[in-house]
């Protein structure tokens, strides 16, 4: 928990984009003073080693500053790419979550829950959305100019895109080997935040689904578990690493430790 002592915190916030209205809201509403700092999304989907050395490097520098009580982290287990994360001359404050869904659901209680009620479920948000392309439509290049993991494995074209690459046989036999990835989904839930406006993101999600055969979701998303995050309120949900530990991973329910 936030020291009662000391109500008003100086406080970082470092994450990734896909939260950005979210996360610019709460910090104009919480009573600490946030600075923050975003992240291109895809780290993701980089290799470990490449995710850890940006958050770390960003961590780096905003822990030279010597101008924030603590760091909090708008980043998940994502890739296991913050294992070994370490932090440095203040305190870290992350949550306990798998996935930045868990970030829209509340709690990593509520996305287990929706997760085995609603298996081969895709989830979206206005982040997901509007972070995901250029201002003309197109796909944004790879996060830091590297490509992802799925990128170098040449999963991440369309079928149009791998049979121009390598023909038409090679791409058919790619895409019923190991190419794919949408078979594994059914359903598309898109998440609402009430952060804005969001008729035209729904209206783009609703058409993603019906494009793909899947059926379509609307739920209403919940700020339980990021309110608490800019509003100092680090309970169980939330890991807290002091300088010079470094984060590891859990295969239980508390998801990410200290060493």
């Amino acid at each position: 928990m936030a020291d009662t002592n000391n109500p008003r915190l100086k406080l970082k916030f470092i994450g990734c984009e896909i939260i950005y209205r979210e996360a610019c809201l709460l910090a104009s509403r919480s009573p600490h003073i946030i600075d923050l700092e975003f992240l291109r999304k895809g780290l993701h989907d980089l290799e470990r080693a490449d995710m850890i050395s940006h958050i770390q490097s960003a961590v780096d520098s905003a822990s030279r500053q010597d101008r924030h009580q603590a760091i909090i982290l708008g980043f998940a287990r994502c890739n296991d790419g913050l294992v070994g994360l370490t932090a440095r001359r203040i305190p870290l404050v992350i949550p306990r979550a798998h996935d930045c869904i868990t970030f829209f659901m509340g709690s990593r209680q509520a996305y287990r829950k929706c997760f085995d009620e609603c298996p081969g479920t895709y989830y979206l948000s206005t982040g997901w959305l509007e972070r995901n392309t250029t201002r003309d439509g197109q796909l944004e290049k790879p996060a830091y100019g590297k490509q992802g993991v799925m990128a170098k494995l040449g999963l991440a074209d369309s079928y149009e895109q791998m049979v121009e690459k390598y023909g038409k046989e090679d791409a058919d036999y790619i895409m019923q080997t190991i190419g794919d990835w949408t078979k594994n989904y059914s359903r598309m839930m898109y998440l609402k935040m009430g952060v804005c406006d969001e008729t035209a993101f729904i209206d783009q999600a609703g058409k993603m689904a019906a494009d793909r055969g899947w059926q379509f979701q609307l739920k209403d998303g919940s700020w339980s578990l990021l309110e608490k995050l800019f509003f100092g309120q680090w309970d169980d949900d939330f890991l807290t690493i002091p300088p010079g530990k470094s984060i590891i991973a859990r295969n239980d329910d508390l998801i990410l430790d200290v060493s």
